[in-house]
């Protein structure tokens, strides 16, 4: 900061102002004023700690790491703690600790980060190496559960899932009510067999005459999704949805999404497709209420089970030759070609660099070339390299989910690449609109439409995430 700049008075009015934004949860207007306030005044540490708070609203936590880091150890190790690193969060406690070893509130903090280390050293010593590793799937058989004779829930007859099961099965979701394990673990199954002989980028043909639709997040907001089908029909032959990732986490209705969505792609392989986001791995779902709602509401077994489902969710698709659907976005390098993506190993959990982790981490950027993730993970991209990655590969356009726009999507890089976010007012408190993008063979023009949250049962999001988790959240 020069400090001829410098104006202490304006910049706590800025601040005031900004911390009027963040309460009425308008993140990104609370980020401008804070950052207003630190160009006034960059010696306040209470700046950088309430912009750091901020981007993890927005789940940018590589720009909160960097702010907190110059506020204070709390928040960063709060921001490496949303990433899933755990001990580099523990080791940010530890210091919080000894600047405040009377503090109630930070020995509990650090004492809940000492578990999660723990537990994560102890699941690391007694894991089997990945090549002689067992699926679960191999291990376990629906048809020896029974059905006792007073379930009055939705039944699958015989192997066939049909279109009534679904159906009752919304029906029942809807109205609070389970499917019994059964039957979601014949669906988990049959959905794992699908995905796993599926290429990781997929074609997808749209005849002429027919459309195809693309979400983008759904985050566990069943009723939202109910609203879409509501709105545009149930996926069928002739109604096709491509789901672009992060159907879980967040939302408190995620086990009510995910056997949803693998319902219909059971029902008919043609109607759904289902692409990998980021939140789609163990780390994510340990953290963001997945794991434990899969416990409360199923078993252990299926949270190792739909770990392993995750793990053969194609990466891309690639509609009639023109259009590249992902969940994150592009590369830290130049000439990466389709070729090179359909070659990558995704049968595992998403490693931290690389192609795997830049589809679904990466976001794009206003200016042109390349920067660092506001995530810290994957990067930030400009149109120039939107552009390069089009025209290398004979393709027309960008479609990309993985974050929260005021109005459900965004046009950017000179219209050749949207964002599309399927979750209205996202954790119940962004205020944004949800979109799908509705796409009419030949011409393939994006027909966008936009929807507004609906009501739901009074369930939180994170109501299943661990209380240490959820103080961060």
């Amino acid at each position: 900061m020069d400090p001829a700049n410098s104006n202490p008075s304006r910049a706590e009015e800025l601040k005031v102002l900004a911390n009027e934004a963040f309460k009425a949860h308008k993140f990104a207007q609370a980020i401008d004023l804070y950052t207003q306030a630190i160009d006034l005044n960059g010696d306040n540490a209470v700046y950088w700690a309430n912009r750091a708070f901020a981007h993890t609203k927005l789940e940018e936590y590589g720009s909160a790491i960097i702010d907190a880091t110059k506020a204070g150890y709390y928040r960063r190790g709060a921001a490496y703690l949303a990433m899933a690193k755990f001990k580099e969060a523990l080791k940010d406690f530890q210091q919080v600790k000894k600047l405040c070893p009377n503090d109630p509130d930070a020995s509990k903090k650090l004492k809940e980060c000492e578990k999660a280390v723990m537990k994560l050293k102890f699941e690391e010593a007694i894991s089997v190496p990945e090549s002689q590793r067992r699926s679960v799937a191999d291990s376990v058989d629906y048809t020896t559960i029974v059905v006792e004779p007073e379930y009055a829930g939705a039944r699958i007859e015989g192997d066939v899932v049909t279109l009534d099961f679904v159906k009752k099965m919304m029906h029942d979701f809807k109205n609070q009510k389970s499917l019994h394990r059964r039957y979601a673990l014949q669906i988990v199954l049959q959905t794992r067999e699908m995905l796993h002989s599926l290429p990781t980028l997929v074609d997808v043909n749209v005849p002429d005459g027919k459309h195809f639709t693309v979400c983008g997040d759904v985050h566990g907001q069943f009723y939202d999704l109910l609203n879409i089908f509501e709105l545009n029909g149930f996926p069928s032959e002739d109604n096709p949805y491509l789901f672009n990732g992060d159907f879980v986490d967040r939302g408190s209705f995620s086990v009510e999404v995910i056997l949803t969505l693998f319902a219909f792609k059971c029902m008919c392989p043609t109607a759904m497709y289902l692409a990998r986001g980021n939140h789609e791995s163990k780390s994510m779902n340990k953290i963001y209420g997945f794991e434990g709602e899969v416990r409360s509401k199923l078993s252990e077994i299926f949270v190792e089970l739909f770990a392993e489902v995750f793990c053969c969710l194609p990466l891309a698709h690639v509609i009639n030759n023109k259009i590249f659907v992902v969940h994150g976005g592009l590369f830290s390098v130049d000439g990466v070609k389709l070729s090179e993506i359909s070659a990558i190993d995704r049968f595992r959990e998403p490693p931290e660099e690389g192609l795997m982790c830049e589809l679904l981490w990466s976001d794009p950027q206003p200016q042109l070339g390349r920067g660092p993730s506001k995530r810290g993970v994957g990067l930030s991209f400009g149109a120039d390299v939107t552009k390069k990655f089009l025209k290398e590969n004979n393709l027309d356009l960008v479609v990309r989910s993985h974050e929260v726009k005021d109005e459900g999507y965004e046009i950017e890089h000179d219209g050749k690449l949207i964002t599309v976010f399927s979750a209205p007012n996202y954790c119940d408190q962004m205020g944004n609109k949800g979109a799908f993008i509705r796409f009419e063979a030949p011409s393939l023009k994006p027909n966008i439409v936009t929807f507004s949250a609906v009501p739901h049962p009074d369930v939180k999001p994170m109501a299943y995430a661990n209380n240490f988790f959820r103080m961060f959240s």
